[in-house]
C-alpha cells in the first residue's frame, strides 16, 4: 500500500483502495477491495509537534484512537476508524479535556443519540489532526472471518495514518531527523486485543516498532477521548453505507435494523433472499442459503 497525498484546503486528503495485503511476508489477494479514506490536517500537525518540541525536551507523544462499528450485523461492511485529536484535547474522558471545545459532548458513540453522532461526525473530521476510515466489505469478512477483518481494518488504519504523519513530518524542512526520533506513538485500540502491525512497513517509514506503544482498552471508547472520536467516525460512516443500501433495497428495511439480525430482517431474507452484501459466513445467512 502506498499512500498518495494531495493538497486541499484543510491539509492532505487520503483515499486509497487496498486489493491485497502482506501477511508475514506473504502476498494475500483480498476478495474485494478495502477502501481507506481520511485526512491529515498538516497545519494542526505541525503546530502541535512544534509546540510540544518547544515546551518540553521530553519525547512528544502522538495518540491514535482506533475503534470499529458493525461486527455483529449480518449485512454490509465492518467499519474501522483511527483518529488523532490535538494533544490538549486528548486524554481520559473523565478528566474532561474537551470542556468548552466544539467536541464537548463527545463520548462513547453508543451513549449518544444518532442526532448527536451526526452532529459530531463533521466536527471530529474538522478538528482532528488526522483521521482514517476503513470500509471492510462483506466479501473480505467472509474470506478471513469477522475478528480478523476487524483486526485487519485496525492495522490498516493505524499504518496508513502513521505513514501520512511521518511522510509529512519527514518532508518538513524545519524538522530534523533527530527531532523525529523524539516522537513516540500511543495506539489505543478499543477491545481486548491489538492488531499485529506490519513491522517491516513500520521500519520502512523510519519508525522504530519499539516507539509504538499498542494498548488494548476494554470499553475504551468510554474512557479515552481519541477512541471515542474514532467510534463516532466508524459508527456514522457505517450507518451511511446502510442508508445507501436501504435506498437500493427498500424491501429489506435496512434503515431500521442496520443489518442486525432482527425479526424483521430475518423475515425479509426469507421473503426476498440473500443480497450480495450479506455475510455468507454468518450462520443465519448460511442457513438461509442452504434452505
Amino acid at each position: 500500500m502506498q499512500i498518495q497525498l494531495s493538497t486541499e484546503n484543510l491539509g492532505q486528503i487520503i483515499d486509497v483502495n487496498i486489493d491485497h495485503i502482506d501477511v508475514k511476508g506473504q502476498y494475500v489477494q483480498l476478495a474485494a477491495p478495502i477502501r481507506l479514506y481520511g485526512q491529515l490536517n498538516t497545519s494542526k500537525l505541525f503546530a502541535q509537534y512544534e509546540r510540544d518540541e518547544v515546551q518540553s525536551s521530553k519525547q512528544s507523544i502522538l495518540k491514535i484512537g482506533v475503534d470499529e462499528a458493525g461486527r455483529g450485523p449480518l449485512l454490509g461492511s465492518v467499519n474501522v476508524a483511527a483518529a488523532i485529536l490535538p494533544s490538549t484535547w486528548s486524554g481520559l474522558i473523565e478528566e474532561q479535556p474537551l470542556k468548552d471545545t466544539p467536541l464537548s459532548i463527545l463520548t462513547d458513540s453508543k451513549k449518544l443519540s444518532e442526532k448527536k453522532r451526526d452532529l459530531l461526525y463533521p466536527l471530529v473530521q474538522q478538528h482532528a489532526v488526522g483521521y482514517i476510515i476503513a470500509d471492510i466489505p462483506a466479501a473480505v469478512i467472509d474470506q478471513v472471518n469477522i475478528l480478523q477483518a476487524t483486526m485487519l481494518g485496525m492495522r490498516l488504519c493505524t499504518e496508513a495514518l502513521l505513514e501520512a504523519v511521518f511522510k509529512y513530518l519527514s518532508k518538513t524542512k524545519s524538522l530534523t531527523s533527530t527531532s523525529l526520533d523524539k516522537l513516540q506513538v500511543e495506539a489505543l485500540f478499543d477491545g481486548n486485543r491489538c492488531p499485529e502491525l506490519n513491522t517491516a512497513k513500520i521500519e520502512a517509514m523510519g519508525i522504530l516498532p519499539s516507539d509504538i506503544d499498542c494498548q488494548a482498552w476494554v470499553k475504551g471508547d468510554a474512557r479515552h477521548i481519541s477512541i471515542a472520536a474514532a467510534s463516532i467516525l466508524a459508527k456514522v460512516s457505517r450507518d451511511e453505507t446502510m442508508y445507501a443500501l436501504d435506498m437500493q433495497h427498500p424491501e429489506y428495511g435496512i434503515a431500521k435494523h442496520k443489518g442486525y439480525p432482527t425479526r424483521a430482517h430475518m423475515e425479509a431474507i426469507e421473503r426476498h433472499g440473500v443480497l450480495s452484501a450479506h455475510r455468507r459466513s454468518f450462520a443465519p445467512v448460511r442457513k438461509a442459503l442452504d434452505s
